[in-house]
């Protein structure tokens, strides 16, 4: 079984995915976002793709919990394959690959406080 992350590691992680979150969407992917949230009741004008549709794990960076049972949109993402140096240099990036990630509204979100409460 995996090593347990300690808090510090997980928050590390957690504003990592915050700083891609709010950098790396592509246009087609927002513009899918916003039609499917708006296919769920949400007004457009309050979807803000990297404002306040972020995944999982940046709403924790910034405090927030996704309620439980909500669904998010999936979306295709293209993250960097980076490789090590056998030598022990800097590591390259040598292309992309697809991996899937789910977005949520801040409608779906709780504050931590109030999940506390």
């Amino acid at each position: 079984m995996g090593k347990r992350l300690t808090a510090e590691e997980r928050a590390e992680l957690d504003r990592a995915a915050l700083s891609r979150a709010r950098g790396g969407a592509s246009v087609f992917n927002e513009a899918m976002a916003v039609a499917e949230f708006v296919a769920r009741g949400i007004p457009e004008a309050d979807i803000r793709p990297r404002e306040n549709v972020l995944t999982f794990n940046a709403w924790r960076a910034l405090g927030r919990y996704v309620r439980k049972g909500e669904h998010g949109v999936k979306l295709t993402v293209w993250v960097p394959v980076v490789e090590d140096d056998p030598r022990g240099g800097e590591p390259t990036v040598t292309g992309k690959r697809a991996v899937s990630a789910v977005v949520f509204h801040e409608s779906q979100t709780e504050a931590r406080e109030a999940v506390r409460s």
